[in-house]
């Protein structure tokens, strides 16, 4: 399993952003870190993907490790090669590279150009839209076929996990519903461990397994799924709903403040 154990990060050797953050994405399951802008959610995913150094940011306490071994010591690269790769929020594919090429150059790490074709028409299958394009340059695919491509880019690593930061953003619901079978089968036929941030919370806790909610930088709540959906602090501040279970509209709300029962 992955896990987290007290990690801080720091920013510009003075901005603590994540003050001692413990977590665990168990094998085969989807675990999902909610919380507002800033909170500190695509922070973790960068930790665990050895990527802080690009924005000046640096883990400076705690352990990262995926079934024992110490990931927060190795250049992203290798994080990679030990099982973990990152769908990062906005998609950001290669949009003067075709579909096939991008998918390509998602298995780099791959040195058998048998098992990358595998891969590739594994992706296929799983996206068939996919397909239809591969000779189309990945710029001119909508966004919610941008992020089918983001995520089979991703599975050509071949990985253990696999980090989704945001796949909803943007997306017209259509595709919102795909991208969440997507995930689901990927847990269900692949056995794959998943660590999902989504502001979406009440997409997420349907597909999740087991749940994190930060703030602040902290974990302040952690749970199964399904206990997080009936938790009334996240009715109410994460769902938007009141205690007897209806939507209720913030513009009703006078005066918006968190009770953080759980830190009670």
């Amino acid at each position: 399993m992955l896990v987290l154990n007290n990690i801080e990060v720091v920013y510009d050797g003075v901005i603590l952003v994540l003050k001692g953050v413990s977590l665990v994405a168990r094998d085969g399951a989807i675990t999902t870190l909610l919380g507002a802008n800033g909170a500190g959610k695509t922070t973790t995913l960068k930790a665990i993907s050895g990527l802080l150094a690009t924005e000046r940011g640096q883990l400076t306490k705690g352990t990262i490790e995926l079934d024992g071994t110490r990931l927060d010591r190795l250049p992203a690269h290798e994080v990679v090669r030990c099982g973990v790769t990152q769908v990062f929020e906005g998609r950001r594919v290669f949009e003067n590279l075709t579909v096939e090429e991008n998918l390509i150059a998602g298995g780099h790490a791959q040195p058998d150009q048998k098992l990358v074709r595998a891969s590739i028409d594994s992706v296929y299958e799983i996206f068939a839209p996919l397909r239809e394009r591969r000779q189309q340059q990945a710029g001119y695919l909508s966004g919610g076929e941008q992020q089918m491509l983001a995520i089979g880019r991703a599975l050509m690593s071949a990985p253990k996990v696999i980090l989704l930061d945001e796949p909803s953003l943007g997306l017209a619901p259509r595709f919102v519903e795909d991208i969440c079978r997507v995930i689901r089968r990927l847990k269900n036929e692949r056995a794959l461990t998943v660590l999902l941030v989504e502001q979406n919370a009440a997409l997420a806790l349907e597909i999740a397994d087991h749940g994190y909610v930060m703030e602040n930088g902290r974990i302040v709540l952690e749970g199964p799924a399904e206990a997080l959906r009936q938790n009334p602090d996240i009715k109410e501040f994460y769902l938007g709903l009141d205690e007897a279970g209806t939507r209720r509209s913030y513009r009703d709300v006078k005066r918006y403040r968190r009770r953080k029962r759980w830190l009670s």
